[in-house]
């Protein structure tokens, strides 16, 4: 199982991944060990959270989200 995650960094920012376990990455994150962009923009909450059934689907619907505008990604976020 996988999951297709938008965080909010700390500059409002949203950053969108995929993960196996979505608290362990959030905390990755949040220890500035979670990749270069959160790194330097800091992680501040989880957004949105989608399950996928394999990665290949996970990575679909990730380059599918990023090509949302940040309105959009909010408003799926429910914002």
């Amino acid at each position: 199982m996988y999951f297709v995650y938008l965080l909010e960094c700390a500059d409002g920012s949203i950053y969108t991944g995929i993960t196996t376990n979505v608290e362990r990455r959030f905390n990755e994150h949040a220890q500035g060990k979670g990749g270069h962009y959160t790194a330097s923009h800091g992680a501040r909450k989880i957004l949105h959270v989608e399950k996928r059934r394999d990665r290949g689907s996970a990575l679909r619907r990730e380059a599918a989200l990023k090509k949302l505008t940040r309105s959009e990604k909010r408003a799926l976020a429910g914002l």
